[in-house]
């Protein structure tokens, strides 16, 4: 059985993700912070369609973890799946800032730096000695780092996604020896837990997002999560080094 990484993955475009990749036969390894009973829920998600998953927790902001959370990968893969390595990776956890730009602080700054662009660089450099050659890498970017995203307020929280957007493609060329594909995914406006539960919260903003989105709608983890698990999958073997536009055509 393959296997996955999947970060971030108790709510949202993570759970999404990883319950999608275990109906198409893949076990699942995923992570959480802070909100173990999301995570619970995924597994449980899991299991009910006979999968297999296993939940860790894991700070994508504090890099002085990784090794341990290595370890704890390694010790999953051989107790649940008798394996010593891993398929694919899906560097998803994140979080949503807005600031304007004369109001971000460098704590805000940084902080967004520390989960959303070296988490994922440090993170993917310390689990590569157990991603087995052929395997696969997504990177959940974001619409925000595109000109059909561009909105007053996301200037770090963009910069950082386009950063990742250029350091998929770098993976893209340095792992092609070993036939890894690096790809990622540019989610537009989707419905999430992010921002606090913004569109809970503030639901009247809903139906102006799905008048700019050329299908109507606003996205929903499921559209995105799809995806993700069909660039990972045989059928996209040939993809690499791209990032994808997951949008239901916002601002088109």
């Amino acid at each position: 059985m393959r296997t996955a990484i999947v970060t971030g993955a108790s709510s949202g475009i993570g759970q999404s993700t990883a319950v999608q990749l275990a109906r198409r036969g893949t076990g699942v390894i995923l992570t959480y912070h802070g909100n173990q009973a999301g995570a619970r829920d995924t597994v449980a998600a899991i299991e009910k369609d006979g999968g297999t998953a296993v939940a860790l927790p894991l700070d994508v902001g504090d890099s002085a973890a990784f090794p341990a959370f290595r370890a704890s990968v390694a010790a999953a893969l051989r107790d649940t799946w008798g394996r010593d390595r891993f398929d694919f990776l899906v560097n998803n956890a994140g979080f949503g800032h807005m600031s304007l730009f004369q109001d971000t602080t460098e704590e805000a700054f940084d902080t967004l730096m520390r989960v959303l662009l070296k988490g994922p660089y440090f993170l993917t450099q310390t689990l590569l000695p157990l991603l087995a050659d052929g395997g696969a890498i997504v990177n959940t970017t974001s619409s925000s780092a595109r000109h059909s995203g561009l909105e007053p307020g996301y200037s770090a929280y963009g910069a950082m996604k386009g950063g990742l957007v250029v350091l998929t493609r770098y993976l893209a060329k340095e792992l092609g020896p070993r036939g890894i594909r690096v790809n990622s995914v540019s989610p537009g406006t989707t419905r999430t837990r992010i921002g606090g539960d913004a569109f809970e919260r503030f639901p009247e903003v809903i139906p102006g997002l799905a008048a700019k989105t050329a299908l109507g709608r606003l996205g929903e983890p499921d559209d995105i999560g799809m995806a993700v698990a069909a660039l990972l999958s045989e059928d996209c073997r040939w993809i690499t080094a791209q990032d994808i536009e997951v949008s239901g055509g916002f601002n088109l």
